[in-house]
C-alpha cells in the first residue's frame, strides 16, 4: 500500500475525519479528551488513531504519563498538490479568462 493509499483510506472514514477536525481546532489532545467527543469505546478511538498514525496524519508524543496526539497536515497537502490542484488549475484559469472577457464586453456596451 502506498502513502497516498493510506491517506485516502484514513480520510474515507467520517470518524477519522472528525478526529482530524478535533485536532485541527486544538492540537495535542489525549486519548481521553478525544474519546469524550465521540460515542464509541476507548478501543474504537484507539483503532481509528492507529489508522491515522499509519497514514502519517497524526503524530503521537509522550508527555510524562500521557500520550498527546497532534495533527500532521503535510500528507493532506501532498494529496492536494498531487490530485486536486493539477485538475483544478486549468478550469480555474478558464473561468478567470471567461470572467475577464465578460467584464470587457460589459465595458464595451
Amino acid at each position: 500500500m502506498t502513502d497516498d493509499d493510506r491517506v485516502f483510506k484514513a480520510l474515507a472514514d467520517p470518524t477519522r475525519r472528525f478526529l482530524l477536525d478535533l485536532l485541527f481546532v486544538r492540537d495535542g489532545r489525549t486519548l481521553t479528551e478525544l474519546e469524550s467527543e465521540l460515542s464509541m469505546t476507548r478501543f474504537g478511538v484507539m483503532k481509528h488513531l492507529k489508522v491515522l498514525e499509519a497514514a502519517g496524519l497524526v503524530v503521537t508524543l509522550r508527555s510524562g504519563r500521557e500520550k498527546l496526539h497532534y495533527l500532521n497536515p503535510v500528507p493532506i497537502r501532498l494529496i492536494h498538490d498531487r490530485w486536486i490542484d493539477k485538475y483544478t488549475e486549468g478550469r480555474v484559469s478558464a473561468l478567470m479568462d471567461l470572467k475577464k472577457e465578460l467584464e470587457n464586453n460589459d465595458d464595451d456596451q
